[in-house]
């Protein structure tokens, strides 16, 4: 079992955090990107017993930049997003610009692209990929997702892959997707979620944190926080379950502690999640993607 003490996330303040998943981001933008997916969310923990152990393939998708495509994310926000021509979309954690040129191709050249990312590096890349395509109506911004550089009630769409997961403060971030989005205007996310408390070793290890698991919060809490802050017609677009290898678990855990979590009550999720602000009653409401409920189990080929 792997002991960690320098980097343990207990005590630690949220900027403390944030330096910390900001460090590791920076390492991610420069991996290769089978590395990324082959380990959660581009953390040093690859595993060779599963590939792509959260991602989805998004090379079915119009716009899709396999340059942009790191394989940190863990579902396909954009393709539930139901973005329209001329929409404003934005996009939280945009990494290499992946779900931004693939929400470009749904909104048009008459619509914007904007991402927002904390990673220079990040931001570098995204830039370089957005200027190799010619799109002149992506924008890549430099900034953290609880206090956006972003308008008041000024976006159409709002999107995000496997990113709040990664912030102390998530409730800061939905009361931000509230503010800057239009009244009507709605939000589709991908994000990991918990049913159940995980062992001691994994909450607390940063590099878990910065891998997206240990940082993420109880499912019941996380759509309670959506709705605490006042979006409507919250819907699962999709769900399934995220089986973390034992070579993986192996690293914090001891054998008996392995067995015990494997026999658990304890789930780890992807979610799709869809929500609205002020949704008129006079307009026809989109309609919603139901809940699609995939369990994702070791060789399936599901994840």
């Amino acid at each position: 079992m792997k002991t960690q003490n320098l980097n343990q996330t207990e005590n630690k303040t949220e900027q403390q955090i944030k330096d910390m998943v900001r460090e590791r981001y920076e390492k991610v933008a420069l991996q290769d990107k089978a590395l990324n997916a082959s380990s959660c969310c581009g953390t040093t923990d690859s595993s060779t017993e599963v590939y792509n152990i959260m991602s989805e393939k998004y090379d079915n998708l119009n716009g899709y930049n396999s340059d942009a495509d790191l394989g940190l994310g863990c579902g396909l926000p954009t393709q539930f997003a139901q973005i329209t021509k001329g929409d404003v979309v934005l996009d939280l954690g945009s990494g290499a610009g992946n779900d931004c040129f693939v929400a470009r191709a749904e909104t048009g050249e008459t619509g914007k692209v904007i991402g927002i990312d904390f990673s220079p590096t990040m931001l570098k890349k995204a830039r370089q990929n957005a200027d190799k395509l010619g799109y002149n109506n992506v924008e890549f911004r430099e900034g953290d997702i609880e206090t956006m550089p972003i308008s008041d009630n000024s976006v159409d769409v709002i999107v995000s892959n496997c990113v709040l997961n990664l912030v102390p403060n998530k409730k800061a971030v939905f009361a931000e997707m509230y503010r800057t989005l239009k009244d009507d205007g709605h939000f589709s996310i991908s994000d990991i979620v918990l049913l159940g408390s995980l062992p001691k070793a994994l909450q607390e290890d940063a590099e878990v944190y910065a891998g997206c698991v240990s940082g993420a919060i109880q499912k019941e809490d996380y759509l309670n926080f959506i709705k605490e802050v006042g979006f409507e017609n919250i819907t699962l677009q999709k769900e399934k379950a995220i089986f973390i290898p034992d070579d993986i678990l192996q690293k914090y855990l001891s054998e008996g502690e392995i067995k015990e979590f494997r026999n658990g009550s304890t789930g780890i999720f992807s979610i799709t999640v869809f929500a609205q602000k002020n949704p008129s009653s006079e307009s026809i409401k989109k309609e919603i993607i139901q809940e699609q409920k995939n369990v994702c189990s070791p060789n399936s080929g599901c994840c």
